[in-house]
């Protein structure tokens, strides 16, 4: 358990400076640029999502992960993903731009047509580092990734305040995105010092593929209805409206996505070199959601109690309409790791086939809440996922009940009482707004008050997640500042 404990720590604390560092300056960069630019230029960037999603999964197809599961990869492996990766990527692109047009008529936007072809780009440039970003997370390196991510963002981002300071308005979006991506793939080319041979398998693409094509039908299923919202808003809302919805939905993205993120990709090869281990791979799987669950329901919870002066301090007034929608998000997130984790121990266990059978039936209930809420306007379509989110929690911890004896109940008492603390301590938000209209201050005194509380609640309870990752690590670090 050590080493598990160790390679964990390590990897979590390089994913976790790259992520909330790269996050971060993102954020500030992209307050910037939000205060310079309108509801709409997001709004008509964010159309895309989902053309550039799918097409996304396509050129991955599961992969990363195929090759991350694998024991006994070789070279002959990752060579022949790469290839496979920069044909899809080429004919993505192609589809793309031929599309274009459609694609602008589709949303009444003409300038559609040409953003479309532009940002297209991406697609061929993250074919180009798909092995190269599978080979670091096998390795678990962590920092490289995040020195890569960190540079690219900090690059492009300045190059997109300047853009927008210069009137580019929506195309600040596209070039900011498009010139990440070349940084990104010429550094990730540089330092991974990874190489294609010049050779190609079928035996490996089609070993590769049988357990890759199931994660690859899963995750389209989930990008299409994951960007289904976005195409009923720009077809029948306007992109106003797609505008604050898609900031709210990426306010609150930023604490659940990212930490889930991190500890997903870290767990995963860890979870993998245990994987037949199965009453170990349990107990450190339970170990994950505890320790996720403890960071992100008290992160979101304040976050949806700190939205309205946390909107209207860093994006101004004409952003106000985001906030009801960051709040309802915030409650249909929080729950996103339970699902995540959930899924990532059913790909550990090369259960794809039933990966893949999940998918397909949380996304016909999904469709169909989707479908009833869409005449009901944009506040009834962000509700829906709230619903669709418990509805996805509870069909994934029943499967994983069959197989690993953890079901619903289990994992409902080893992670409930984190949200029901967290409830508790960012109450505070609501007793300080009573006496506190300054929205900067309420913002201050409603994070530090609420915080305090809640660390001081998990040292009360003497919680045991909190005590061995988090105090004895604070512990460690004063005690070797006083050595």
């Amino acid at each position: 358990m050590s080493e598990i404990r160790r390679q964990t720590l390590s990897g979590v604390k390089w994913s976790a400076i790259e992520r909330f560092s790269v996050q971060g300056i993102q954020f500030l960069l992209g307050l910037i640029i939000a205060r310079i630019l309108s509801p709409s230029d997001y709004g008509v960037v964010a159309v895309l999502g989902i053309f550039m999603a799918v097409s996304q999964s396509f050129i991955d197809s599961g992969f990363s992960n195929a090759l991350i599961r694998k024991i006994d990869r070789m070279e002959v492996d990752f060579s022949t993903v790469f290839y496979f990766n920069i044909v899809v990527g080429i004919i993505c692109y192609v589809i793309m731009y031929v599309a274009a047009p459609l694609i602008a008529v589709f949303f009444k936007q003409p300038l559609l047509t040409d953003i479309t072809r532009v940002l297209s780009l991406n697609l061929f440039l993250s074919s180009l580092t798909v092995v190269q970003v599978a080979k670091l997370t096998i390795k678990i390196d962590f920092k490289t990734q995040g020195i890569i991510n960190l540079v690219a963002t900090l690059l492009s981002g300045a190059l997109g305040v300047y853009w927008a300071w210069k009137g580019y308005g929506v195309w600040t979006l596209v070039y900011q995105s498009v010139t990440g991506s070349v940084i990104r793939t010429l550094l990730l080319w540089g330092l991974s010092r990874w190489r294609p041979q010049l050779v190609y398998s079928w035996k490996s693409f089609q070993n590769l593929f049988s357990y890759g094509s199931k994660l690859l039908a899963s995750g389209l299923l989930h990008t299409v209805y994951s960007e289904m919202s976005t195409i009923a808003i720009g077809r029948y809302y306007t992109t106003e409206d797609l505008g604050n919805y898609a900031r709210g939905q990426a306010f609150s993205s930023l604490p659940s996505s990212n930490i889930t993120g991190i500890l997903q990709r870290v767990t995963f090869p860890i979870l993998a070199r245990i994987q037949n281990e199965e009453e170990h791979l349990v107990e450190v799987y339970r170990k994950y959601i505890k320790l996720t669950s403890m960071c992100i329901f008290f992160l979101m919870v304040l976050l949806a109690a700190l939205a309205k002066p946390l909107v209207l301090c860093v994006l101004t007034d004409k952003w106000s309409g985001a906030v009801i929608f960051l709040q309802i998000f915030c409650f249909a997130m929080m729950f996103d790791h339970i699902c995540q984790l959930n899924l990532n121990l059913l790909q550990v266990k090369g259960r794809s086939v039933l990966f893949l059978k999940l998918e397909i039936i949380k996304k016909i209930i999904a469709v169909g809440i989707l479908l009833v809420s869409i005449p009901w306007g944009v506040l009834a379509i962000c509700i829906s996922k709230i619903i669709y989110t418990q509805i996805a929690v509870y069909i994934n911890t029943y499967y994983t009940g069959k197989l690993f004896y953890l079901g619903y109940m289990q994992q409902m008492r080893d992670f409930m009482p984190y949200l029901g603390l967290s409830l508790v301590a960012c109450s505070l938000v609501w007793v300080l707004s009573l006496v506190v209209e300054n929205n900067f201050v309420l913002l201050f005194l409603g994070a530090v008050c609420s915080t305090a509380v809640y660390v001081w609640f998990l040292y009360a309870k003497k919680d045991s997640l909190f005590m061995e990752f988090v105090w004895s690590y604070v512990c460690r670090k004063i005690l070797r500042r006083h050595v």
